[in-house]
């Protein structure tokens, strides 16, 4: 008997004894990027309670966001306005709005500049807090952050936050000592409030961060093994070399730049072979089963592209290497086939279905499938003509294609009064074809407005039976003027 056997004996039984590895989970449904393929620049996604939410710049005065059960359905899923802000100080020009879930509540971070003035000279930034626990509101304005310190009288951008060593801290990008656009840190007391002036953290100092327009922005921290990373944008917007840096926290105190070290080297940047430029102001967010880490960001297809809602949103998974430093890989191909994230255990929406909260009815096509045919509630069956896709047409307003039919939901004779019908019809490419899906003061329902006439979707009379009829109504803030969209596979 050999004398190694009884050490192989004893290792097979401690092997046998100890708990088995977990098993890796499958990867979620296969995409394809754009994720959003107009007003898809500074995208933000969080996964939550079952769903991802995907939020991007606006530049209007309104936030919208989508939600789906797969990466995959975001292409697809409505964009649903959480926010709409006349307020002169902080109405217009919507950036960069961001996602932090604090104590159950969502606090959305967005920059805003004033209604009247010039682009971006009055950009600040502004904190949202919702009502309840859902990540698409309802909302209430909180405050504006800014600092006195900052240059331009608070001119700040590209809000995020970091949770470091107990604390939170508000990252942004602005003017600090005359210098360039810089990353600039400050304390935060709690979510909505700056509890200490503002401190430089990275200007552009090598070459890679000046093509084009000497700037840094953006910060997104991403942390895993104890370890914080600070990615950012650097370059300009507005070239093909807009790219992503990364600092290293080294411990000590965060407000200080001496704390953190800046790569040399540029760690995503454009891809001419796939066709990717400007690839930059990136979000992260984890897998389902939180086993995985993803990268969400902007890009355009061509050089001669812009800083504008040209930019697609785009996402792909990360990898960390052995030294415990993530890898971002090389931004890929639009259309490229990928897996989607890991834990993924819904189909991938192929339309929606809308619900009446008052009734439990199903928004319904009735009378055949040509032009003119009525649109009504009714028994939800799955039936195709209870079916719905929403196309994004990049004015903050949505195109409701009927399954069953290949029509859209139309407003009869483009009419603005209450109680005018609403039917469906051939694509006119019209403002009376054009519904906006907006939340209201309870989460997952939402009114559909019609922009054109400023009426919403409404369930007439409040009928309950099958077949009542859905017409444009003034907005009311009932039960039958709710709806909740579905999603379908």
């Amino acid at each position: 008997m050999s004398r190694s056997r009884p050490l192989v004996l004893l290792l097979v039984l401690l092997a046998a004894l100890l708990p088995a590895a977990p098993a890796s989970a499958a990867p979620g449904a296969p995409f394809t990027n754009p994720l959003k393929h107009v007003k898809g620049a500074d995208p933000w996604i969080v996964h939550h309670d079952g769903d991802y939410h995907l939020i991007a710049t606006s530049f209007t005065g309104e936030l919208q966001m989508r939600r789906s059960p797969t990466l995959a359905g975001l292409a697809t899923a409505p964009s649903v306005r959480v926010w709409s802000d006349a307020t002169p100080s902080r109405g217009t020009n919507m950036w960069a709005p961001e996602l932090h879930s604090f104590d159950g509540r969502w606090y959305l971070y967005y920059s805003a500049g004033a209604v009247g003035e010039p682009c971006c000279d009055s950009q600040r930034t502004h904190v949202l807090e919702s009502v309840g626990s859902d990540p698409m509101g309802p909302y209430r304005y909180k405050s504006m952050l800014t600092g006195r310190e900052l240059g331009v009288n608070g001119w700040l951008i590209d809000a995020s936050v970091l949770r470091l060593n107990g604390r939170i801290y508000l990252l942004g990008s602005s003017f600090i000592n005359g210098g360039p656009q810089s990353l600039v840190i400050a304390p935060m007391s709690d979510p909505y409030t700056v509890s200490g002036p503002f401190r430089l953290l990275s200007s552009p100092t090598h070459d890679w961060e000046k093509q084009g327009g000497v700037v840094n922005e953006g910060p997104e921290v991403l942390q895993r093994g104890g370890r914080t990373f600070l990615f950012y944008s650097a370059s300009a917007c507005w070239g093909p070399d807009y790219k992503l840096g990364r600092l290293t926290y080294t411990g000590g105190d965060p407000l200080n730049a001496s704390s953190w070290r800046k790569e040399p080297n540029p760690v995503f940047q454009r891809n001419d072979a796939a066709g990717v430029y400007g690839p930059g102001h990136n979000g992260f967010f984890t897998s389902p089963d939180g086993t995985e880490d993803w990268i969400v960001y902007h890009a355009n297809d061509a050089a001669s592209d812009g800083c504008d809602n040209g930019r697609t949103t785009r996402a792909q998974k990360v990898t960390w290497r052995a030294d415990g430093t993530p890898d971002l890989g090389t931004p890929v191909a639009l259309g490229t086939r990928l897996p989607g994230p890991s834990g993924e255990t819904a189909a991938t929406p192929t339309a929606h279905t809308l619900t009446n909260r008052n009734s439990g009815k199903c928004l319904d096509v009735v009378g055949g499938t040509g032009d003119g045919a009525d649109v009504v509630q009714a028994t939800c069956t799955g039936a195709a003509t209870q079916r719905w896709r929403f196309t994004d047409l990049g004015d903050d307003t949505s195109r409701l294609t009927n399954v069953g039919t290949g029509r859209v939901l139309d407003v009869a004779d483009c009419g603005t009064a209450d109680g005018t019908n609403v039917r469906q019809w051939s694509w006119l490419n019209n403002a009376c074809q054009r519904f906006r899906p907006e939340v209201g003061d309870q989460g997952g329902w939402v009114r559909l407005a019609n922009p054109h006439s400023g009426k919403v979707l409404d369930v007439a009379d409040c009928g309950t039976a099958d077949r009542a009829d859905v017409r444009l109504w003034s907005w009311l803030n009932n039960p039958c003027q709710q709806w909740r969209p579905n999603p379908v596979a």
